[in-house]
Order: structure tokens, then sequence, then C-alpha cells
């Protein structure tokens, strides 16, 4: 039993083949699909395919960073409206995100620490998007940091120091395609970092894993990962499954 607690299958990338992207992902063991919004653009086709396979698809609601603009304010009224009338298993996609541009930090900010204070008084957890932001990351959650705030570094890029900071503010960290590239630097360090603290994603459609590297990315390929993963920590690899099977089933409060 497997979870994909990252992916974006209800993006245009997938119109072609969902349903055979789902089977395919089936096949090797994906029971649930943890599904993040993006902005206001994609939460249409966020729940038609929860709708096509309800039993399948976890949605969350959130405004990214990189659709932070001028109009963040707007957009997140339409998020937290969408929070209040349907059934969220988190918020997210949501963090800071300094790579392509600056210009918003301080609406990134603001953003994000206001979907912190939902999740919060929402009791849900949250999906955090971090590119080349992680101290500015790391100072809003310190100052939102409670007992009821909790969830996953998605996409997890970082150095040992950042993933134990993570892990003793009580995040997991989601492991995916970039584990097994031969630059992607996590693989020297993350058997350092107890698997009770793992959850494992593919960003569909993007950040595939290594044999499929530069290719569109499907949550098929989430047993890469896990292999890869169980290697690291020289367990069996079923065993590692069911580990990080139970740390998603926790994390996101599913039956």
């Amino acid at each position: 039993m497997i979870v994909d607690t990252h992916t974006h299958i209800f993006v245009e990338e997938f119109d072609a083949d969902l349903h055979k992207t789902i089977e395919r992902a089936q096949y090797e063991g994906v029971e649930k699909f943890v599904l993040p919004n993006i902005d206001s653009s994609t939460i249409a086709r966020l729940k038609k395919t929860v709708a096509n396979y309800p039993d399948e698809m976890l949605p969350l609601m959130g405004l990214h960073p990189t659709s932070v603009k001028e109009n963040y304010k707007e957009e997140l009224a339409i998020i937290q409206k969408e929070l209040d009338a349907d059934k969220y298993y988190g918020i997210g996609e949501i963090g800071i995100d300094l790579y392509w541009d600056k210009t918003f930090l301080q609406q990134q900010q603001d953003a994000f620490q206001t979907q912190l204070q939902w999740a919060k008084e929402r009791k849900l957890p949250v999906s955090i998007h971090i590119r080349d932001a992680f101290d500015e990351v790391f100072e809003i959650v310190e100052q939102e940091k409670s007992s009821d705030l909790r969830g996953v570094f998605h996409c997890f890029t970082g150095s040992l120091e950042q993933a134990k900071h993570a892990v003793d503010l009580g995040f997991h960290l989601g492991i995916g395609g970039v584990v097994t590239f031969k630059n992607g630097k996590i693989d020297k360090f993350i058997n350092q970092i107890p698997p009770e603290h793992i959850v494992v994603e593919t960003d569909a459609p993007w950040l595939a894993p290594t044999p499929h590297r530069g290719k569109r990315n499907e949550p098929a390929y989430i047993k890469l990962i896990i292999k890869k993963l169980a290697d690291i920590y020289q367990m069996k690899e079923h065993e590692l499954e069911c580990m990080i099977y139970h740390n998603s089933m926790d994390l996101f409060d599913f039956a």
C-alpha cells in the first residue's frame, strides 16, 4: 500500500491518459493520491478529478507561492471560500519560492503565514513548497509553531541540518525523484533522519526519478523512489513501504 503524498495528475499534461495513469499507479500499489491545489485556475480541474475518483483522491486546497502576485488577496479569498465549502485533507501547496522571482517576496510571506494560520484553525496539515527560501520559510514556521501545526516539507532538497530542523518542528519530509539523482545530495544523509519522519511523493508531472528523468513523471514511478530509499536505509522494501504508508495515513488522516 502506497500513498503518493504530492501529485498534480489533475493538470492538462494528463488529459489524454488520466485513467491509464491511475491504473498504472494502482498496479504498482498506489492506493491514494494527495492532490495539492495550485491557484484559482486549477480548482475546477482538481475537483473534477476528485469527483471522478472519490475513493482514491485526497484533495488539498491552497495558493502556490509562484502564483502569488499583486492580486494574491483575491486569490486567498477564493481559497478560503473553498476550504469553508468542501472537504479537504490539508492546505497546500503553500510556501515560498525565490528561484524564479523575488518581486513578490513580501506577498509570498503574507500568503504563507495566512495559510499556516488557517491550517492551525482547521487542524489540517500543510504541504510546504520551498525553493531557494529555507531561511524565509523557517522564520515564519517558527513564528507560527504550535501543537496544531504539522505537515510536510514537500520535495525536500535541503541539507541535513535543515532536515533535522524541519523534523524538530514536527514536520515530515516529502522525498521524491531527487533522491534518485546522481547530484541530488539528499541520498548522502537522509538515512540519518528516522524513517518515521518520511513520506514519499512524485510531484507528477515534474521531477521524474531516474531512469525517467527529463520525461513526464507519474505516480507509478513512486516505486523507484521507495526502492532507492530502501537501499539507503538498508531495509526490506515492503517494511519501509508499510512504515511510510502509516506515516502518510497519520499525516493526512484518512481511513
